[in-house]
């Protein structure tokens, strides 16, 4: 299996995914994983709003690096994120579905650089958010040879 990119950027993704509880637990999915690529989906829930009735740009960010996360993991080597910045442009709303996709710009030896792109429903850009990325020791699923 490990000889098709996709499939195996379909296992990476399903793997994680049951091992996140984080991203669970705030009701986003996975819509969608290719090599270096991924995007992921959340509805934004009363208890994730702040004091002026918006999106807490914090579970902005966490949808944002979720999908970062999946898309530098969609090779199959575990990687981490080394460092990111994230750019808010416009407020996530309750009961907006917010859209995280992420792209790999370079991947080079160890090192992945990522651009996310979060919008509304409406195709609102909401947030850009840009990752680096760090291969460390190991694969996220065991694949047969």
């Amino acid at each position: 299996m490990h000889s098709d990119p996709q499939a195996l950027a379909e296992l990476a993704g399903k793997t994680m995914y049951e091992r996140d509880p984080a991203s669970q637990a705030l009701g986003m999915l996975l819509d969608e994983i290719r090599p270096g690529y991924a995007r992921m989906s959340m509805r934004v829930r009363g208890d994730m709003l702040n004091g002026h009735a918006t999106c807490h740009g914090g579970y902005i960010f966490m949808l944002a690096d979720s999908a970062f996360a999946f898309a530098c993991n969609s090779h199959n080597f575990n990687t981490v994120g080394a460092g990111c910045t994230i750019d808010y442009l416009a407020p996530g709303r309750e009961g907006d579905v917010l859209v995280a996709e992420a792209v790999e710009q370079a991947l080079q030896g160890k090192t992945g650089v990522y651009d996310i792109k979060v919008s509304n429903q409406e195709g609102r850009t909401v947030a850009l958010f840009r990752g680096k990325s760090h291969r460390v020791s190991g694969m996220v699923a065991e694949v047969a040879q």
